[in-house]
C-alpha cells in the first residue's frame, strides 16, 4: 500500500499564476523555451540556458547556478510564495470538453524504491543524473511526476466535494487551449482521510515523467544515506505528484516514421507487407486506426489500412499485444532492418497531439518515406504492463494535456 503526505506548496499568487506556470521542461528545446518564456516564466528556472544570448549548453555550471539564482529570486519578488501549512491539492485538466481531476501530494521515496510506485518504461542514467542535479541543487522538485492509481470511490467523493463547495484557486485556459483549475484542501479531518484512505491503495503507476520520478526519489535515498538521524519522516523521503485515477486518464496515439525503405521500392515494400497484414489502399483522405491491430500508412500519396493477420500477435501476452510491438517486430525489425528504436537515426516519433496530418507532412517534405499511425494504447494495458513487471517499447504512451510546471512546488526540507 502507498504512503503519501500533504505539504506546503510553493506556488504563484492566484493574480500571476498565468503568467508563471508553464509547459514542462521537456516538451521544449531551448530556443523554443526562450521565445515563450515570458518575464516570470518558470521556464527561466527549469530551462536557465535562455537567459543567456547566445543560448548555452543546459549541462554547464553556468546553467545550473542561474537555476538556483532564480529560483530564489523568484521567491523574494512574490512570485512564487510558500503556503502556510500542509495541504492537498485538486488539480483539474480540461482538454476538448473532457476534465480529468487528479491530486496534488507527496509521494513516498520507499514507495518507488520497493516498486510500490510501478513503472513501464526503461530510464537512462544519463537523463536521471541531469534532472537529479536540478533536485539536488534546488533543493525541490520544481516540477510534478504524473501518477495514476486504481479509482477509489472516497477519494473520488473527496475530489467531488472539494470542486463543488470552494471557488478555484487558480481557473485559467493556457496558450494551448487546455484549462486547468487548482483547489486548496486545507480541512485538517479531510487532509488526515486522504492519507489514510491511501494507505488502502496498492500502487500508483507512473503516466508521464519517469526520469523526473526516479530521479527526485534517488535523491531522497541520497539524503537518507547522509542523514545519521534519519527517521523515515523527513519531507526529502517524499517528492511532488499529481496523482489521477485510472478512469479519468486517456492515452493518446504516438506514431512512427521512418526514413528509408531498406532498399526497397515502394510497390515492393507494400507487397512484403502483405506477409503480415491485410493491405487496403484508402486513397489521398487520412485514414486513422480503427482498432488494435490495425494501423494506419501513409506512403508515396497514399494512406493505406493494415490489419495484422491472425497469429502476428498474441493478445494473451501483455508486451505481444501491444501494436507498438507488433509493428516494431514485423515492420521495423524485419523488413526495415531498424533493431534499436533509441538508437537509430532512421526512425522517429511523432506524439498524436500533433494529428495525423503531421505524419503526411513528413513524408511529403520528402524527410521521410513512410509514415505509420496506430491505435492508443489502454489504461488497462500499460497497467497490465507494470503489474507484471514488464517494460513497454520505447515511446509507447502519450498522456494530454501536459501538467503545468510552477502551480506546485515541493521543498525537501
Amino acid at each position: 500500500m502507498v504512503k503519501v503526505k500533504p505539504f506546503a506548496a510553493i506556488r504563484p499568487p492566484k493574480e500571476i499564476v498565468c503568467e508563471v506556470a508553464s509547459r514542462p521542461y521537456d516538451v521544449l528545446n531551448s530556443a523554443e523555451a526562450k521565445a515563450e518564456a515570458t518575464e516570470k516564466s518558470l521556464l527561466h528556472i527549469i530551462k536557465p540556458e535562455i537567459d543567456f544570448d547566445p543560448i548555452i549548453d543546459e549541462h554547464t555550471t553556468e546553467a545550473y547556478d542561474k537555476a538556483v539564482e532564480n529560483f530564489k529570486l523568484w521567491q523574494q519578488r512574490g512570485w512564487l510564495i510558500q503556503d502556510k501549512k500542509e495541504c492537498y491539492y485538486v488539480y483539474a485538466q480540461t482538454m476538448e470538453g473532457r476534465t480529468q481531476y487528479g491530486l496534488v501530494l507527496g509521494a513516498n521515496v520507499q514507495d518507488y524504491l520497493t516498486g510500490k510506485i510501478k513503472k513501464h518504461e526503461l530510464t537512462r542514467k544519463d537523463k536521471e543524473e541531469d534532472r537529479m542535479i536540478h533536485v539536488r541543487i534546488q533543493n525541490a522538485n520544481v516540477e510534478p511526476v504524473f501518477f495514476a492509481y486504481p479509482d477509489n470511490n472516497e477519494i473520488n467523493e473527496i475530489v467531488s466535494n472539494t470542486v463543488k463547495s470552494k471557488t478555484p484557486e487558480y481557473d485559467f485556459v493556457a496558450e494551448d487551449g487546455f484549462g486547468h483549475h487548482f483547489w486548496v484542501i486545507d480541512e485538517d479531518s479531510v487532509i488526515k482521510r486522504i492519507t489514510q484512505i491511501f494507505a488502502t491503495v496498492p500502487a500508483f503507476y507512473v503516466a508521464d515523467g519517469h526520469h523526473r520520478t526516479a530521479a527526485a526519489a534517488l535523491v531522497g535515498e541520497e539524503k537518507r544515506k547522509a542523514n545519521p538521524n534519519h527517521t523515515g519522516e523527513e519531507e526529502y523521503n517524499y517528492f511532488l505528484a499529481v496523482v489521477f485515477p485510472e478512469s479519468h486518464l486517456k492515452i493518446i496515439d504516438y506514431n512512427r516514421v521512418v526514413k528509408d525503405l531498406n532498399g526497397m521500392t515502394p510497390d515492393e515494400f507494400v507487397a512484403k507487407l502483405g506477409e503480415y497484414f491485410v493491405v487496403e489502399k484508402m486513397g489521398r483522405e487520412i485514414y486513422s486506426p480503427k482498432s488494435l491491430h490495425n494501423f494506419s500508412m501513409y506512403l508515396n500519396d497514399q494512406w493505406y489500412s493494415l490489419t495484422a493477420k491472425e497469429g502476428t500477435f498474441n493478445d494473451n501476452d501483455p508486451i505481444g499485444v501491444l501494436d507498438v510491438t507488433v509493428l516494431s517486430s514485423l515492420v521495423l525489425d524485419n523488413l526495415l532492418d531498424i533493431k534499436d528504436l533509441r538508437t537509430s537515426k532512421r526512425v522517429d516519433f511523432i506524439g498524436g497531439i500533433r494529428g495525423l496530418g503531421e505524419l503526411k507532412k513528413r513524408v511529403d517534405s520528402g524527410d521521410m518515406a513512410a509514415a505509420f499511425a496506430l491505435y492508443p494504447v489502454s489504461m488497462k494495458q500499460l497497467i497490465d504492463i507494470a503489474d507484471t513487471g514488464n517494460i513497454m517499447p520505447p515511446k509507447t504512451t502519450w498522456f494530454e494535456p501536459k501538467l503545468r510546471s510552477g502551480v506546485a512546488i515541493h521543498k525537501l526540507d
